[in-house]
C-alpha cells in the first residue's frame, strides 16, 4: 500500500464513447435550494471543456477584491468513540467567505479537504497568512470566473494535528469523518454564514443539497470519496482529485442507490505523472461498469467525468489547478 504524498496547499468523452481525456500540458440552480432530484433547473448544459483551464499567473496576486479568511471554532467528538459520545473536542475550520459577503445573500458552499500531512489551513492558509491559492479564488470571482461562494477547509486530524501523517489512521478517520461533517461542522457553519439552507435542520440541509459539493486531493479525495458514500443526502457535487490507494468502490457506488442518477455529479481528475493515476485509472472504469454512472461531457447527459492532465504528478501545482477547475464549473451559470 502506497502513502498517499503530501499536498501543502491542497489537503489538494461522449456519453455513448466514453473514454480518458488525456489533457496536454499546454493545453440554474433551484431558487429555494430544493432537492431536484434530476430536475433540468439543477444541471449544467454546457459541455465542460477537454482542457483543463490553466490558472492565470496573475491570479496568484492578491486581488483589489479580496475575500475573507475566518478562523471557525466548533464543538465535536473524538472521531473512534464518535456514537459513545465520551470525549468532547473543540475544532478550528477555516472558511473563506467572498469580497462583499452579505447575510442578505445566500450562497454555495464547498467543502475543500486537504490531505496527507496537512491540516485545516493548507488549502488557504490563515487569515495573517493567507496562501497564494486564496489569491486565485479572489481573483477568479472578481473577474466572474466562478461564481461567489462560501468554502470551508476543515480537517480530519482527531486529538493530534500529526494524525493526518499517518496513513492508517488517515484511511480509519476518513471513514469515520462523516459522522463530524453532517452532525456538527456543516450545521455550525451554515448556521453562521448565509447560504441556501432555510435552517441547519437535517431536513433543510438535505434540501439545499444541490448548493453544496465536497472536494479533496490525494487523501482530501479519500475523504470526498467517504463523504459520497456517507453523506450524498447533503451533497450534489464531488471532485475527488488524485485518489492514491484502492478503496471499497462497491460499497461507497451503492450509496447512491436511492437515488436517481441525475442527482449527483462526480469529477474525478488526476495527471499522468501522478502515482495515484493508475488507481484512479481502475476506479473510472469501475464506475464505467456500474449501474449508478453515465459518463458525459455536460451535467444533463451524465453523471460522471474523468480528466487526466498530461506530465502532471502528486503536487501543489496540480492540486490547485484541479480544484481551481472544478469551482469553475460547479454552479457555473445555468443557460
Amino acid at each position: 500500500m502506497i502513502t498517499l504524498l503530501v499536498c501543502s496547499l491542497v489537503s489538494a468523452c461522449d456519453r455513448d464513447q466514453p473514454n480518458t481525456t488525456v489533457v496536454e500540458e499546454n493545453g440554474n440552480t433551484n431558487e429555494n435550494g430544493e432537492n431536484g432530484n434530476g430536475g433540468d433547473g439543477n444541471k449544467g448544459t454546457h459541455l465542460i471543456p477537454q482542457e483543463l483551464s490553466a490558472i492565470p499567473e496573475a491570479y496568484f496576486q492578491a486581488s483589489s477584491q479580496q475575500g475573507t479568511l475566518v478562523e471557525f471554532t466548533y464543538e465535536t467528538y473524538e472521531s473512534r468513540t464518535y456514537e459513545q459520545k465520551s470525549m468532547k473536542l473543540t475544532k478550528r475550520a477555516i472558511v473563506y467567505l467572498p469580497y462583499g459577503y452579505s447575510k442578505e445573500i445566500q450562497y454555495n458552499a464547498f467543502y475543500l479537504m486537504h490531505g496527507g500531512w496537512g491540516n485545516e489551513t493548507s488549502p488557504l492558509g490563515t487569515p495573517t497568512r493567507p496562501n497564494p491559492f486564496k489569491n486565485v479564488i479572489d481573483n477568479a470571482i472578481a473577474n466572474g470566473k466562478i461564481q461567489p461562494l462560501i468554502i470551508v477547509c476543515p480537517t480530519y486530524n482527531n486529538t493530534s494535528g500529526e494524525d493526518s501523517g499517518n496513513f492508517g489512521l488517515a484511511l480509519e478517520l476518513n471513514r469515520n469523518y462523516h459522522n463530524e461533517l453532517l452532525n456538527d461542522l456543516i450545521p455550525a457553519v451554515e448556521s453562521a454564514y448565509s447560504t441556501y439552507a432555510q435552517s441547519v435542520s437535517p431536513e433543510d440541509l438535505k434540501a439545499s443539497r444541490n448548493h453544496r459539493g465536497f472536494g479533496g486531493f490525494s487523501m482530501g479525495s479519500v475523504a470526498t470519496w467517504r463523504t459520497f458514500q456517507y453523506g450524498l443526502d447533503y451533497f450534489r457535487y464531488f471532485l475527488p482529485m488524485s485518489c492514491g490507494t484502492s478503496l471499497d468502490e462497491d460499497n461507497i457506488f451503492a450509496a447512491a442507490k436511492n437515488h436517481d442518477k441525475d442527482d449527483y455529479f462526480v469529477w474525478v481528475i488526476t495527471g499522468t505523472s501522478d502515482f495515484a493515476y493508475s488507481y484512479d485509472e481502475n476506479r473510472v472504469n469501475k464506475m464505467r461498469n456500474s449501474s449508478y454512472f453515465v459518463e458525459a461531457n455536460s451535467e444533463r447527459d451524465g453523471n460522471f467525468l474523468y480528466r487526466v492532465k498530461a506530465g502532471y504528478g502528486h503536487d501543489g501545482r496540480a492540486s490547485m489547478e484541479y480544484t481551481y477547475n472544478g469551482l469553475l464549473w460547479f454552479w457555473k451559470e445555468r443557460e
